[in-house]
């Protein structure tokens, strides 16, 4: 079986599922490039818990809409895949063998950190999805150590996906347009991060918030970019990302695409 790669998605605003950009339509193609998993997981800044991960144990987990202001369309959207207990009780015991405090969620759905880029990635909603989440005030070391414990599951034909955002300053991001001028504060700071994965300088990377320019005001909380350093220890501990996607969305907003093997 060929081994995937752990795959960092910036989803950006959730108009992602209906507006045209670069980034959606990477996304559209992105699943067909890659070998067809038998399972996903996904880490969402989106779902946030205190004293160690969570994860999904949902069969059928639900399309949850956990935003406001938006078009109906996007409310209207569902993502119907099925989840599965099976690897969520693997994962949660993957997790505790790396001495983490796991609990265990019967019920959570999949949020639109999930459910946005998959359906583009994956339309049809036929493979196994089920979430783990970040932790609360966790460091970029300890996200990093939650992915290299599942690192594993790569070799089996699961994919893991840590689904954040680059670049995520919500007060700046309100009134701009799609197209606007990208801000030098924002380029700065992808630019930094590209340079750090290309050349996999794990100890900056993980130093970022003091080391990157820019990084408290890309970043006012850390939330969107935990899922980085997740998906970076899915890879196995090789830090060099290959960047497989680059745009800006609303001057503000750097989608990068990048993968881990």
């Amino acid at each position: 079986m060929t081994t995937l790669p752990a795959l960092f998605i910036s989803h950006g605003s959730p108009m992602l599922a209906i507006q045209d950009s670069p980034a959606r339509g990477f996304l559209l193609g992105l699943g067909k490039s890659l070998p067809r998993p038998k399972a996903i997981v996904v880490f969402s800044a989106h779902w946030e818990s205190l004293g160690g991960p969570a994860v999904s144990f949902a069969e059928r987990p639900e399309t949850i809409h956990d935003f406001g202001g938006f078009p109906p369309a996007l409310f209207e959207m569902q993502y119907p895949a099925s989840g599965s207990p099976e690897l969520a009780g693997r994962i949660a015991a993957l997790l505790e063998e790396a001495g983490l405090a796991v609990k265990r969620s019967p019920t959570r759905g999949l949020d639109h950190g999930a459910w946005v880029p998959l359906r583009l990635m994956y339309p049809d909603a036929d493979i196994p999805v089920l979430q783990v989440s970040v932790l609360r005030g966790g460091t970029p070391a300890e996200h990093e150590r939650l992915g290299l414990a599942l690192s594993g599951l790569r070799d089996e034909g699961v994919l893991v996906i840590g689904s954040g955002s680059l670049t995520h300053n919500l007060y700046e991001f309100r009134g701009q347009g799609m197209d606007a001028p990208v801000q030098p504060w924002a380029s700065e700071f992808a630019d930094w991060m590209h340079d750090q994965l290309q050349h996999g300088r794990r100890e900056a990377l993980l130093d970022y918030r003091r080391q990157a320019p820019h990084a408290e005001r890309n970043h006012p909380t850390d939330e969107h970019l935990l899922p980085l350093f997740a998906a970076m220890g899915a890879g196995g501990g090789k830090v060099k990302g290959e960047r497989l996607h680059s745009s800006y969305e609303y001057g503000v907003l750097a989608m990068d695409v990048y993968a881990f093997a």
